[in-house]
């Protein structure tokens, strides 16, 4: 779960003036799904699995100004040939 920061909502609103990437924004989602994938992979090998297959991202808001995404799959053990 990510809340923003009133700062980056500044510098975003001046940026929707003139248009492009929000590069704080940018950076946030990407550090956020970087700690979701590892957390997914953490829960996984805690269950004995060494992959995960059917990987998918969602999100949702939780409150003005804070989402939550979620990194999920099913946890498999794979075999070598």
């Amino acid at each position: 779960m990510r809340a923003r920061h009133v700062g980056h909502d500044i510098v975003a609103g001046l940026k929707s003036l003139v248009g492009g990437e929000i590069h704080e924004y940018t950076k946030m989602l990407a550090e956020t799904r970087e700690q979701a994938l590892d957390r997914m992979a953490d829960q996984a090998g805690g269950l004995g699995a060494n992959a995960v297959v059917g990987m998918r991202f969602t999100t949702s808001m939780v409150m003005g100004g804070a989402a939550e995404l979620l990194a999920y799959g099913t946890a498999v053990v794979l075999e070598e040939d």
